[in-house]
C-alpha cells in the first residue's frame, strides 16, 4: 500500500470438476500474473480447487484428499509471491465438512474461513453435504502439513499496509443480515466474496444492485468472484462474475459468459473509505451493537502497488457533475440557492435586492438567482438594482456584458463609477495612485461595497454577496469589501462548478440574446479588474495568473475538505487526474500556495454572512467548517 490506495483483483480461473489438480494450477498462474501486476489481494470462487458443482463427490475421501493436495502445491508454487489469495476449499473437521474460504500468503495458511449461510437450492441443497459455521467457532486443525485454524465469518484481517479485509461465501451475502456487516464495524473496508451463482434471467441485476448497497451502506469495497465456465451444466450455467463495487461505485467487472481465465483489478483507497466512515455519525451509532469478532493479521511488508502505475481514475473536476447528470445538477443548485433567497426575503419582509454586477461570472450567477427568487415570490424583477462600477481595471467586454444583461433580464440598472470617489481617498490617505499596491486594489473593492450597502439602505433592500466557495478557501477577497454581504448566494459553489451552471442557464432557460451575453461572461477571463487594462483594452489581471488555476484550486480543496488526505497523497492524486495538463512541479507549486492561503485566510472564513449550502462542502463556520485561524501551515515540501 501507499497513499492509503490497496490493489485488489478477482479472478474466474478456468475449472474441471473434481480435478484438483488441474483447478490448482490454474489458480496458482492468475496468482502469479496478478503478483507481477502488483496486486496485494485475489479472491477466486467459491469450492474453486474441486469446482463448486461436485455435488456427492465432496462426501468422497479421494475428492477431498486430492484437494488438500492441491493446496499444498499451490502454496509451494506461490511461497515467494507477496501477494494474498481467498480461494474456495473442502475441508474436513472434527467428523464435519466446512465449504471454507483458504486465505493464503507467501506459502502460509493465514486461516480457514467456513461458510455460514449454506445454499437451500436442491435437495437439501449445500447442508446435503457441508456443515455450517457457527457462532464464535474456531477449531485447530492440520491441513496441507500446517497448523492452522478454522473459524467462521466472525474473523477480519489486518494487512501489513494498515487496510483490514474481511471474508464472505456465497449466500452469505444474500442473508437479511450479511456478516459483512459485523466486519465491517470492527474496521474491514475491503469485503472478498466466494461465490458460486447460476444463472437466470434477471438475476445479474439484482447481484449487481446488492454489490452497490452492500458497497455503499457498508463505506466499503466489495470485491466479488463467482464460478465460470467449466463448472457441471447438468442443470444450471455458471457465467462467472468478478465484479468489484467501491462505497456503490462499479471500478471493474469480468465478461459474462466468457470461455477463458479473467482477472480483473482496481486500485482502492483504503483512506478514502475510512475517512467516509469517521464523517459518518449514524456508522458511529452502528458501532454500539458490535459483537466478538477475531483478529488475523498477515505479517511481511507487501509493496507490489507502489511500484506500478496506478489504475486509479482520478476526477479532476470533483464539483462537476458527469455529462448525463449535469444539466439536473445545474437546475438543483439555482434552486437550491433561489429557495435561500426567497427565505430570507420572506424572513425579512424584503422587496429590493441590491447586487454588483461586474460582468464576471460570479456576479452573473447572484443575478440569475435573485431572477429566480423574485419570480417565485412574484415580486416585480425592477426591484433588483444592479449597480455595475466601473474603476480603474474595467474593460469594455465586461462593462457591456453587465449593462446589457440587467437590461434583457428586466431588472433596474445603476452605473456608478468609483474612479473619482477613490482617487479622493486616495488623497485622504496620502496614498500615491501610482502604486498599484494592495491598497490600490482594495480601496475599490471597499468603495464598491459601501454603494452597495448604502443603496440598499436608500431601498430597504439586501445586499447580495457574489463571492464563490473558491475564493473563500483562497481568500481572494477584499476583507469587508466584496467579502462582506447580508445574504451571500454563491458562498458555497465553487468556481469550476459555476461555470457550468451559467452555461446550462444560457442553453436551456433563457433566449438567444440572453444566451449570448451569457455564453460570452462563460468565456471571459477570470479578473477582479482592480489594475488598469492592456493598451488595447483587455484584461490585464488576470486571476489564475496570480494564485493558480481554480480547477487545480478546486481539485485541492475537495480533497481537503470532504477526506482530509494529507498534501503528499492530494499532490499524488492530482498527478493522476492531471497527468495530460500540468506537470508535478506546476502542481506542486500551486499545491503550496493553496496551503499558505487556505490557512493565512482562514480569519476571513469566520466571519461570514449567512449563505445556503449548495454542493458536497461548505465552508461556513456555523456549519461544515471550524478551523482556527491562526493554526500553522502544512509545508509539503516537509511531509515525511
Amino acid at each position: 500500500m501507499k497513499h492509503g490506495i490497496i490493489r485488489v483483483a478477482s479472478a474466474i480461473p478456468l475449472v474441471r470438476v473434481a480435478d484438483a489438480e488441474y483447478n490448482g494450477k490454474q489458480i496458482a498462474e492468475s496468482i502469479i500474473n496478478a503478483d507481477s501486476q502488483g496486486a496485494e489481494i485475489i479472491v477466486f470462487p467459491e469450492l474453486s480447487i474441486t469446482g463448486y458443482s461436485c455435488q456427492d463427490l465432496f462426501l468422497q475421501q479421494r475428492l477431498l484428499s486430492d484437494a488438500e493436495k492441491a493446496i499444498t502445491s499451490l502454496l509451494s508454487a506461490t511461497r515467494k509471491t507477496d501477494i494474498i489469495a481467498i480461494l474456495g476449499v473442502p475441508v474436513a473437521c472434527e467428523g464435519q465438512l466446512f465449504n471454507t474460504a483458504a486465505v493464503v500468503q507467501h506459502g502460509r495458511i493465514l486461516s480457514l474461513v467456513a461458510k455460514t449461510f449454506l445454499s437451500n437450492h436442491g435437495e437439501g441443497g449445500e447442508s446435503r453435504w457441508f456443515a455450517s459455521a457457527t457462532a464464535n467457532m474456531e477449531k485447530s486443525l492440520t491441513y496441507a502439513g500446517q497448523q492452522t485454524a478454522l473459524c467462521g465469518a466472525d474473523t477480519v484481517f489486518h494487512h501489513s499496509g494498515g487496510a483490514i479485509f474481511s471474508v464472505e461465501i456465497g449466500d452469505d451475502l444474500w442473508v437479511p443480515t450479511p456478516p459483512s456487516n459485523q466486519q465491517a464495524l470492527h474496521g474491514a473496508t475491503l469485503v472478498f466474496n466466494l461465490s458460486a451463482s447460476s444463472e437466470v434471467i434477471g438475476k445479474n441485476q439484482y447481484l449487481h444492485s446488492l454489490l452497490q448497497s452492500q458497497s455503499a451502506r457498508l463505506r466499503a469495497a466489495y470485491i466479488y468472484s463467482s464460478a465460470g465456465f467449466g463448472e457441471s451444466t447438468q442443470d444450471v450455467v455458471y457465467g462467472g462474475n468478478a465484479i468489484i463495487y467501491v462505497n456503490g461505485c462499479l471500478t471493474n467487472e469480468s465478461e459474462r459468459f466468457s470461455m477463458v481465465s479473467q482477472t480483473v483489478i482496481s486500485d482502492i483507497d483504503v483512506e478514502q473509505l475510512e475517512c467516509e466512515r469517521l464523517k459518518d455519525t449514524s456508522y458511529r451509532l452502528a458501532s454500539l451493537q458490535l459483537t466478538d469478532c477475531k483478529h488475523t493479521y498477515c505479517e511481511n511488508p507487501i509493496n507490489g502497488y507502489s511500484s506500478h502505475p496506478s489504475l486509479l481514475s482520478v476526477n479532476p473536476y470533483p464539483f462537476v457533475p458527469e455529462e448525463t447528470k449535469r444539466a439536473q445538477t445545474c437546475e438543483d443548485v439555482l434552486n437550491i440557492q433561489s429557495m435561500g433567497l426567497v427565505k430570507r426575503l420572506v424572513h425579512t419582509h424584503c422587496q429590493h435586492a441590491v447586487i454588483g454586477i461586474s460582468g464576471g461570472l460570479d456576479s452573473t450567477l447572484t443575478l440569475l438567482v435573485a431572477v429566480r427568487a423574485f419570480d417565485r415570490l412574484g415580486i416585480d424583477r425592477k426591484n433588483i438594482i444592479g449597480i455595475t462600477m466601473p474603476g480603474f481595471g474595467t474593460t469594455d467586454r465586461t462593462h457591456d456584458n453587465a449593462i446589457d444583461l440587467m437590461k434583457h433580464l428586466g431588472i433596474t440598472p445603476r452605473e456608478i463609477p468609483i474612479a473619482e470617489a477613490v482617487k479622493v481617498h486616495f488623497a485622504d490617505i496620502g496614498h500615491n495612485i501610482d502604486n498599484h499596491d494592495v491598497t490600490y486594489e482594495n480601496a475599490q473593492a471597499r468603495e464598491r461595497t459601501q454603494i452597495l450597502m448604502d443603496v440598499a439602505n436608500q431601498t430597504g433592500g439586501m445586499v447580495i454577496g457574489t463571492g464563490d466557495m473558491s475564493e473563500l478557501a483562497l481568500g481572494w477577497a477584499t476583507y469587508n469589501g466584496d467579502h462582506m454581504s447580508m445574504y451571500g448566494v454563491n458562498a458555497s459553489v465553487p468556481k469550476t462548478l459555476i461555470r457550468h451552471v451559467v452555461k446550462y442557464a444560457a442553453e436551456t432557460l433563457y433566449d438567444d440574446k440572453i444566451k449570448q451575453i451569457l455564453l460570452d461572461i462563460v468565456e471571459t477571463p477570470i479578473s477582479p479588474e482592480l489594475t488598469p487594462a492592456n493598451a488595447d483594452g483587455t484584461i490585464r489581471q488576470k486571476t489564475e495568473d496570480l494564485i493558480g488555476p481554480y480547477e487545480l484550486h478546486d481539485f485541492f480543496l475537495y480533497y481537503t475538505i470532504k477526506y482530509g488526505f494529507s498534501p503528499e497523497k492530494i499532490e499524488f492524486l492530482a498527478s493522476i487526474a492531471f497527468e495530460k495538463i500540468f506537470n508535478k512541479d506546476t502542481i506542486k507549486r500551486w499545491l503550496n500556495v493553496f496551503y499558505s492561503r487556505f490557512f493565512s485566510q482562514q480569519f476571513k472564513r469566520s466571519c461570514l454572512p449567512d449563505g445556503p449550502k449548495v454542493s458536497s462542502i461548505s465552508l461556513s463556520p456555523r456549519g461544515d467548517w471550524r478551523m482556527p485561524s491562526d493554526a500553522v501551515k502544512w509545508d509539503l515540501d516537509n511531509e515525511k
